[in-house]
């Protein structure tokens, strides 16, 4: 995997700027767009879809996981998420279990702290190992 210090952060970063900026946000008026590596190269990003019923509404992390599957699958590397105002923001608990299921915890997140491990983000995490016991 690419070390952090060899990403160009600012770069995912505009990536995961331009996705926010075609979410669907129209209740809360939270645009949320993602953007991550994977391990063969590719970038890949996702925004927010929310919906009346808000319990249906999808997370950016969905989007993101959905064509990472729609476009050959692969591994998360390194993952960056920002709000409306294009700030750093940190996927909250659920998107970080999505995010654990297809980065493991050696995945790198951007966070308004600094760069560092998925597992410091969701320690002790619940996986698909868990389920082969």
């Amino acid at each position: 995997m690419t070390p952090a210090a060899d990403v160009d952060w600012e770069r995912l970063r505009a990536v995961a700027r331009d996705a926010m900026s075609r979410a669907y946000a129209p209740y809360s008026g939270y645009a949320v767009g993602v953007a991550a590596l994977v391990d063969d190269g590719r970038t890949i990003s996702g925004c927010n879809v929310e919906n009346a019923s808000y319990g249906l509404s999808l997370c950016a992390e969905c989007g993101l996981v959905s064509e990472l599957q729609n476009t050959g699958g692969g591994r998360l590397t390194h993952f960056t998420c920002v709000d409306g105002n294009g700030e750093i923001l940190v996927p909250c608990g659920r998107c970080r279990q999505l995010l654990y299921e297809f980065g493991g915890p050696g995945l790198l997140l951007e966070t308004p702290a600094g760069v560092m491990p998925l597992s410091e983000m969701l320690p002790q995490a619940f996986g698909p190992g868990h389920l082969a016991k």
